[in-house]
């Protein structure tokens, strides 16, 4: 079923692809100027993307309040859709900062995600607004709370998709070992001022020296957003910059001092050998 599921949605990328980037323009437009609320949205300060954590309050309020519709308790369940309306906001506003720094395919998942949410607000604010008013457009509230939740459920299951089986939003390095071993880098040299690509076995690293003898630093030069090489970066007051989306990582510990990414780096240790040559290892975490 779940595959069906999976090509109903890829065949929607006929008008979600346009209306994906159109939206992402208009939302690109929107934060240029507003990064500290941007990063904020995020999640940068959080170390977890905001979105999924508060996708839960709209999800539980909702389905309360379809509990309470079929029992007939009307107060309670318009308290539940005005709380689910609220959840719904705050979602939606911290899924617009993650849309902007979204492509491809994930862009096309998440456009339906927003469109079936969307709809589910329509429907939702709707009822709650049948529900202020005379008792006789109850029924016709309940309804379209039902049809908001199903709108919902079918939101939830393309963002899933998004998350699990796209992996947007993921950590690029969750799957990865660390190991106190020192291994030989594939480089001896390390000029000052410029980052530099490196490889320890199979993993890239990006070195980066401030000044002639000065430490060597080194972060795995895969970005932790999305995937993006942090050697092809700049070096911005002690960070390095990813080239794709701007996120900051500190070269001395890996934290992100700037979005999208909410995940710090991993960073490595680099020490000199007897014969000349760079090794380097995974170096324990450090606490912010």
């Amino acid at each position: 079923m779940h595959r069906h599921i999976n090509r109903l949605i890829d065949r929607q990328a006929g008008w979600a692809k346009p209306l994906g980037e159109q939206a992402q323009h208009a939302l690109g437009e929107v934060f240029s100027t507003r990064r500290p609320l941007k990063d904020l949205l995020n999640g940068t300060w959080f170390g977890h993307p905001v979105h999924p954590a508060l996708t839960d309050v709209p999800v539980g309020a909702m389905t309360v309040a379809a509990l309470f519709d079929l029992t007939g308790q009307d107060g309670a369940a318009d308290v539940a859709v005005a709380t689910g309306l609220l959840g719904m906001a705050g979602a939606a506003a911290t899924g617009a900062a993650d849309a902007v720094d979204t492509y491809g395919r994930p862009q096309v998942y998440a456009t339906v995600h927003a469109v079936c949410m969307t709809a589910s607000f329509g429907a939702y604010a709707t009822s709650f607004l049948l529900r202020l008013g005379p008792s006789g457009g109850r029924p016709l509230a309940k309804a379209l709370a039902f049809a908001g939740y199903a709108a919902m459920t079918a939101g939830s299951y393309v963002g899933g998709d998004l998350t699990y089986r796209l992996g947007n939003q993921v950590d690029r390095h969750a799957f990865e070992a660390g190991g106190t071993k020192w291994k030989a880098l594939d480089v001896r040299e390390v000029p000052a001022g410029k980052p530099v690509r490196a490889k320890l076995g199979n993993d890239a690293l990006v070195l980066y020296r401030e000044a002639d003898g000065a430490p060597i630093q080194a972060l795995s030069a895969t970005c932790a957003h999305a995937g993006g090489p942090l050697d092809k970066g700049t070096v911005v007051d002690g960070c390095i910059e990813c080239p794709w989306h701007q996120s900051r990582y500190r070269l001395d510990d890996g934290h992100v001092v700037q979005g999208p990414a909410v995940f710090d780096q991993p960073v490595y240790e680099v020490r000199e050998t007897s014969e000349g040559g760079l090794e380097a290892r995974r170096a324990a975490p450090t606490a912010h």
